[in-house]
C-alpha cells in the first residue's frame, strides 16, 4: 500500500511537469503566432504605403498585399484588412514587425519594389526559423507562409522583367 502512495506522489509529479512544459510550449506557440501576425500587418501596411507613394504599382502589387493581409488573419491579426492594431508593439528582433512607416518609400519605384522585396526575404526566413520551434499546426501555417513570401519576393524583382 505504501508503494502505491509513492508511485501515485511521483506520477502526479511528472504530470505536473509535463503540464507546465505543455504551458510553456503553448504559450511561445502564441506568442510566435502573434508576431507573425503582426509582422504580417506591418508588412500590409508597407505595401499600402508604397502603393499610396507609387499608384502606378498598384495593379501590380493589389494581388499580393491581398495576400499579405490573408496572411495577416490566418495568423490572428486583430486589424481591420490586415492593418496592425492600434496596440501592436514592435518585435524585439528587429524584424519587419511594426517597422512599416519608420523608413520612408523609396522615390524610384523600382527601388520601393526591390525594399518590398527584401522586407519579403527577411520575414520569410524569419518563418522558416521560426517554423522548427513550434507545434505541427502552426509550424505548416509559418512554412507555408514563408514560402508564399519567397514568391512575392521574386515576383517583386524578377517577375517585371
Amino acid at each position: 500500500m505504501a508503494g502505491t502512495a509513492l508511485l501515485t506522489g511521483c506520477t502526479s509529479g511528472d504530470g505536473d511537469a509535463v503540464s507546465a512544459t505543455r504551458a510553456r510550449q503553448a504559450s511561445a506557440a502564441e506568442r510566435t503566432r502573434a508576431r507573425a501576425a503582426r509582422d504580417s500587418a506591418a508588412l500590409g501596411a508597407r505595401y499600402d504605403e508604397v502603393i499610396a507613394a507609387h499608384p502606378s504599382l498598384a495593379r501590380r502589387l493589389g494581388p499580393l498585399r491581398a495576400e499579405v493581409a490573408s496572411h495577416a488573419k490566418a495568423f490572428g491579426s486583430g486589424g481591420p484588412g490586415g492593418s496592425p492594431s492600434p496596440s501592436s508593439s514592435p518585435s524585439s528582433s528587429g524584424a519587419p514587425s511594426g517597422a512599416a512607416s519608420a523608413v520612408p518609400v523609396p522615390a524610384a519605384p523600382k527601388d520601393a519594389l526591390a525594399s518590398l522585396a527584401a522586407r519579403e526575404r527577411e520575414l520569410a526566413d524569419t518563418r522558416t526559423v521560426q517554423s522548427v520551434d513550434v507545434p505541427g499546426e502552426l509550424a505548416r501555417l509559418l512554412a507555408s507562409v514563408a514560402a508564399s513570401g519567397a514568391a512575392h519576393a521574386y515576383l517583386l524583382t524578377e517577375g517585371g522583367k
